[in-house]
This record gives structure tokens, C-alpha cells and sequence, in this order.
């Protein structure tokens, strides 16, 4: 049953009860992505003594377990500029509305001296005109693997620096793709697709243009069966204080819009 709602003076209809969810959860098994030369991430139940927090172990009425991983390199995380720069800066402040029109586009990968890119003209191409609030960026091929994919010293594609001009330029605040970075895994420091984005120049002190409310979320995953289009997205952190926190980006199509 699709439900109307008013965004920005637009009217659009959506099925709330189809969500589509594009985030990677995040587990203690080999399963998990990782990324940036980290182990797996530690889900293990408080011990005091003899006592464990563990239901099946016969000493504990509730499960009750600490959590460590890294938002970073263990699945899907939105981060914004504090992300690069020495000032703190925290996601949960940067971010403050949660429901966009997205753009989801499927491109494929340019071969460049052996470094795999999405392009500007990839991006110019996909999104013919449009300027939405958010882009979802599907790169192609879109191997399930990527559920679970190791990236650590794999090279993996990245954003072009002009790609990411491309996209602050066109007035996308909210950038989501399915790679571990929008920057090559290892380019002596120089980030450049992160600072065109977020139009920071100096990242000890902060430019005034430099865009405090947009946000990059990476590692994501966009099966096959989602068409290209437009849909209502729904981009949801925990409340850390901290530059990125684990996220549940979550697409409804817009009537009209197929899946």
C-alpha cells in the first residue's frame, strides 16, 4: 500500500512496507567485510570472574555482550568531514535530516594504468541531468562477494577526484557507494576524492566552504534485482560522537519506479 509524502513541497508515493536494504551487517564470523588491515570485529559476552553475561551458559538471565569493530573497515558506515581534518567533527552532529531523493546509478569501471575508476563522464552519463539530494553508486561488476570481501591490500576501485568535484558541483550532499573508500587504498595520504566532496582544501584549518552537512557512506551493497532510478532513501547512523558510525541506508521506491 503506498503512502504519500511531502518532501520539499513534492508530493511522492512510496510502500513503506517494501524497504530495500542496502547496508552490510556486520557479524563476529569470517563473513564480515574488512577493510584497512584490521581483524574481524569481537562479539563476546561480559565476564566478571566466573560469571558470563550468556543466557546458554546457565549463569546469566539476559545476553549481554560487548561489541568492538572499527566503522570504518567493518561494513557500512556514513561518515562526514571530520573524517580528514584535525578539528573534531562528529556525524551525529553533521547529520540531522534522514530522508532524501537518492539516485541509484550502476556504473561500470574505467581501466586506468591498471587502477580501476569510476569517472566523471561515467557519473555524467548516469545521471542525465538529475540532481538529487543523494547518489547510491553501484559499481559493476556487482559480485555478491562484496558482502563479505577482504580489501586489505587489493587496490580496490575508487572514485575519481574530478568525479567527486562533479557530484559536490551538481549539489549531491549525500554520496553512497559500495567501495571501501571513495579514495585509492593507498595514495600517500592525499584523499583527494573525500576533500573535493566535502570542498575541504586545508585539513587543519577548516575553509568556510567546506561542507559540514554532507556525508559519505561506503561499503554498502545493492543487489542485482534493484533497478536503476530514483527512490525515497532513508539514511540512518547510530548516535555516535565520532567522525562515522555504522549506518542502515534504506531505499523505498517511488511509484513508478520499478524494482
Amino acid at each position: 500500500m503506498n503512502t504519500i509524502i511531502q518532501h520539499h513541497n513534492t508530493t511522492y508515493q512510496v510502500d513503506l512496507s517494501k524497504p530495500i536494504d542496502i547496508s552490510i551487517p556486520l557479524s563476529n564470523t569470517d563473513a564480515n567485510p574488512i577493510a584497512w588491515y584490521i581483524e574481524k570485529p569481537v562479539i563476546e559476552p561480559v565476564r566478571f570472574g566466573e560469571w558470563i553475561g550468556k543466557v546458554s551458559e546457565g549463569m546469566s538471565s539476559t545476553n549481554f555482550n560487548n561489541i568492538t569493530f572499527n566503522p570504518h573497515g567493518h561494513g557500512t558506515h556514513t561518515e562526514c568531514l571530520g573524517h580528514i581534518t584535525r578539528e573534531f567533527y562528529s556525524v551525529n552532529q553533521s547529520l540531522k535530516q534522514f530522508f532524501f531523493i537518492a539516485e541509484l546509478v550502476s556504473i561500470g569501471l574505467e581501466d586506468q594504468e591498471g587502477d580501476f575508476i569510476v569517472t566523471k563522464d561515467a557519473l555524467v552519463s548516469a545521471l542525465k541531468g538529475k540532481t538529487p539530494e543523494a547518489i547510491v553508486i553501484r559499481t559493476l561488476p556487482n559480485d555478491s562477494d562484496k558482502l563479505s570481501r577482504k580489501y586489505s591490500h587489493t587496490d580496490p576501485p575508487f572514485l575519481a577526484e574530478d568525479a567527486a568535484l562533479f557530484l559536490r558541483e551538481s549539489g549531491i550532499q549525500h554520496l553512497l557507494i559500495d567501495l571501501p573508500s571513495v579514495d585509492k587504498e593507498k595514495d600517500e595520504g592525499k584523499l583527494l576524492a573525500h576533500k573535493a566532496f566535502w570542498n575541504v582544501t586545508d585539513v587543519k584549518n577548516l575553509n568556510p566552504e567546506a561542507r559540514l552537512e554532507a556525508t559519505i557512506t561506503e561499503m554498502i551493497y545493492v543487489p542485482n534485482d534493484v533497478a536503476d532510478g530514483s527512490y525515497l532513501l532513508n539514511l540512518q547512523i547510530a548516535s555516535f560522537e565520532n567522525d562515522a558510525s555504522p549506518s542502515k541506508p534504506i531505499l523505498y521506491a517511488i511509484a513508478n519506479t520499478k524494482v
